[in-house]
This record gives C-alpha cells, sequence and structure tokens, in this order.
C-alpha cells in the first residue's frame, strides 16, 4: 500500500509542477474530480498535459479517448492504471 500512496504523490507533484496549479500537492484529494466544475476543473489542453506526463514519467501510453477518461478521472484512477502498467511491464 506504501507504493500505491508514494505513486499518489508522485502523481500529485507532477500535476502541479506540469499544470502550474495553483493549490499544493497536499491540497489534491485522491477522490476528487480533475474535470467538472466540482472537482479541479481541469481542461482538456490539462487533459492532453496529463497523457504526457504520464507516458514520460511512467511509460503509459494512452490512445484511446474513453480510455483516457476513465483512466484521468482522479489521482486514484491515475495511479491505478500506473500500477497495472508497472506490473505488466514486470
Amino acid at each position: 500500500m506504501a507504493d500505491t500512496d508514494n505513486l499518489k504523490e508522485r502523481i500529485k507533484a507532477l500535476m502541479v509542477e506540469n499544470l502550474m496549479l495553483q493549490i499544493p500537492a497536499e491540497e489534491i484529494g485522491d477522490d476528487t474530480p480533475l474535470f467538472g466544475p466540482d472537482g479541479l476543473a481541469l481542461d482538456s489542453v490539462d487533459a492532453l498535459q496529463l497523457v504526457v506526463v504520464l507516458d514520460k514519467n511512467f511509460g503509459l501510453k494512452i490512445q484511446d479517448t474513453e480510455i483516457a477518461r476513465q483512466i484521468l478521472a482522479t489521482v486514484n484512477s491515475m495511479a491505478e492504471a500506473v500500477a497495472k502498467h508497472q506490473q505488466a511491464e514486470g
């Protein structure tokens, strides 16, 4: 479980750094929606940036829009996708 927590913290830090968010990583909830008015209200440009960040930092390639929506929903969903990708890579 500690690995998952570390992964979530790293993803949050990368989000703040790459998306130039105005909130600290510690204030991003694991289940906070990243898109829409009830969450961080990220936009499509942020989504593209997140796809690049996940590929560059974790080797996770996301090419399908519907899958991207599921993966980029929350920090938890991104961490889960990265963890599955890392397990598959061995």
